[in-house]
């Protein structure tokens, strides 16, 4: 079963991307929006009125609820119908992940529950396997964990200690070792965890918590997120039944990893939709508290905040859903009730890029957003009646957790150079194209011709062909030992994200402007508009400081000077910008795109 040739993540920085080749909430079909409002109605209706006995770990409640949202099909999406599930795309999950956040601390038990606790079996677990433990997981009367960091072993997730050894009677698998911070480790009934066959070949198992010598620890108490179960799991000579190897022996990298790679798409669209839960009060405060006889939404400051809290939730939204239908696409014609572990992990590793920077717009994005939030609301903010108090903290996390945002910097621009080695994409060639234009080229400005996004799509060109060269630079100063230079991958993956993201925003108010019209189109215009003014000169500086890292005398003088050219732009007013797109938010008070 071969992927399709454009099934392939990274050649957004290469090829051209039309509005019509990506999906955006605006292509959210009547199946799609009513999947939200039934996830959003339970949020509110069935476990908001317990948010205090939520947040305070009465995991009791967490487990009724959940059995609760199980019964409706909210725990299914990912799950083969004949498995219990229903089987609906990464949109209609994405949709379901995101609006849970509505549902206080039970979000994070749900998503740990249907992301990590729940995928490693879809994607990875024989018939058999499936059958036994689909259902439950389905129904919400069997909770999932997923336990793989250890004491030791954090990003470094190949380095555990857990071991497992064959039985003499060739029946069981006899683990030994600790597992460390497990969501819903407290209320699991089925966890999947590693360890290494022989203390050598990593290895995925089954394990469930009423096996014997598996135990708990105590309840970690957490800045945030803080009504969710949080333990360590302890093994000790845990008896687990052959055929609870998940996949294979000593192909626990693959689950881990591709498991991984789920993780941090699933995390944007919470984080998404968290900032939007956070703006909305923040308007609505800012209309109400008055100081020197006006509400503080009338000050600049203010509006400029509640803009770029919305132009921030737009663009990750964007990213979000552009993402999921990459997923949805690639995993298209997969048997999912299969033994398919191998072909899904090869297809979801093809947009490992695409993941790892989800996650890290997503939750940097919400950091950002939660923290406005919390300075609108000044002194009150700072108190949990407000309930921006526990957004500000439970949003930390994301940055954390699914491999740090360091990692996930690393693992973008490692991929994309083994991707490049390999020929799967074409970084060298681009950059042997770009050499031979550079002294020809001529800076972009705007132009009659360009329509209202012509130009911001000019300067997204140039920012991939910044891209090209500063990426080229380094690779060529360094060649494989460029995998030690963290503080470079670091500012190159920042170029990534930045071009990943305006591009995201801008095709998404592309295909609105030609659906729609200018009129209804003009907010994601503005907000896009506004986006790509400011990343462009974040690029430039991540690329003077890669360049001047890098080279030095003339040859560093030259590289800048070309730099320069490629990075020139014609500013925007952004200050009239955003105070037309607060604006628009205040009136709604909420946020509107």
């Amino acid at each position: 079963m071969a992927m399709k040739t454009n099934q392939q993540g990274g050649v957004f920085l290469f090829e051209d991307v039309l509005p019509e080749d990506v999906f955006t909430p605006e292509d959210f079909s009547e199946t799609h929006l009513m999947i939200a409002r039934t996830t959003d109605d339970f949020a509110r209706k069935e476990a908001q009125p317990f948010a205090d006995k939520l947040e305070h770990k009465d995991l009791d409640m967490h487990r009724k609820l959940m059995a609760k949202a199980g019964a409706i099909g909210l725990l299914g999406a990912d799950i083969k119908e004949e498995f219990g599930g229903s089987g609906m795309d990464k949109i209609s999950s994405a949709l379901i992940g995101g609006h849970f956040v509505a549902a206080a601390a039970l979000g994070t038990t749900l998503n740990c529950h249907t992301g990590i606790g729940s995928l490693p079996l879809v994607f990875f677990g024989n018939k058999a396997q499936k059958m036994k433990y689909l259902p439950g997981l389905a129904a919400g009367t069997s909770i999932g964990a997923y336990a793989l960091t250890e004491p030791s072993a954090g990003s470094d997730a190949l380095s555990i200690k857990t071991t497992a050894k064959l039985s003499p009677d060739g029946k069981y698998y006899i683990l030994n070792g600790e597992k460390q911070f497990i969501t819903n480790g407290g209320i699991a009934d089925i966890i999947f965890t590693y360890a290494k066959v022989d203390g050598e070949k990593f290895t995925a198992f089954i394990v469930e918590k009423a096996f014997k010598g598996v135990s708990t620890g105590p309840e970690e108490k957490k800045m945030g997120v803080r009504g969710s179960s949080t333990t360590p799991v302890i093994f000790q000579d845990v008896m687990v039944p052959v055929e609870n190897v998940l996949f294979e022996i000593g192909q626990g990298h693959l689950v881990a990893f591709c498991i991984l790679d789920m993780g941090r798409f699933k995390l944007g669209s919470p984080c998404t939709e968290l900032a939007k839960l956070a703006i909305e009060p923040s308007v609505k405060y800012a209309k109400q508290r008055k100081q020197f006889g006006k509400p503080l939404s009338d000050f600049g400051l203010i509006k400029q905040k509640l803009a770029e809290m919305a132009i921030n939730t737009y663009i990750g939204e964007s990213v979000v859903y552009r993402t999921a239908d990459l997923i949805d696409k690639v995993m298209a014609d997969v048997d999912m009730a299969t033994d398919s572990g191998r072909e899904l992990a090869k297809r979801v590793a093809a947009y490992t890029i695409e993941c790892s920077i989800t996650k890290i717009f997503c939750s940097e994005m919400l950091g950002i957003v939660a923290d406005e939030a919390l300075q609108i609301h000044g002194g009150y903010g700072y108190i949990e009646d407000y309930g921006i108090e526990r957004i500000y903290r439970d949003a930390r996390i994301n940055r954390i957790w699914e491999g740090t945002n360091e990692i996930n910097r690393l693992v973008i621009l490692d991929t994309l150079l083994r991707m490049a080695v390999k020929n799967e994409i074409p970084l060298f060639a681009a950059a042997q194209k770009l050499a031979g234009e550079l002294i020809s080229i001529s800076p972009v400005s705007p132009s009659l011709g360009d329509g209202l996004l012509g130009y911001q799509k000019k300067l997204i060109s140039m920012a991939k062909k910044i891209f090209i060269l500063v990426c080229s630079v380094a690779v060529q100063k360094y060649g494989k030992a460029i995998k030690e230079e963290q503080e470079i991958l670091g500012l190159l993956s920042n170029i990534v994200i930045n071009i990943y993201a305006m591009e995201s925003g801008l095709l998404r108010a592309q295909k609105a402007l030609a659906k729609m019209g200018e009129e209804k189109a003009r907010l994601k215009i503005d907000m896009t508009q506004v986006y790509v003014n400011e990343a462009m000169r974040k690029i430039e500086d991540y690329g003077t400081q890669i360049l001047v890292s890098v080279e030095t005398g003339d040859v560093l003088a030259t590289q800048l000077g070309v730099l320069k050219k490629l990075a020139r732009l014609t500013p925007i007013n952004t200050v009239a910008a955003k105070r037309r797109i607060a604006n628009d938010i205040i009136t709604a008070e909420k946020f509107v795109c």
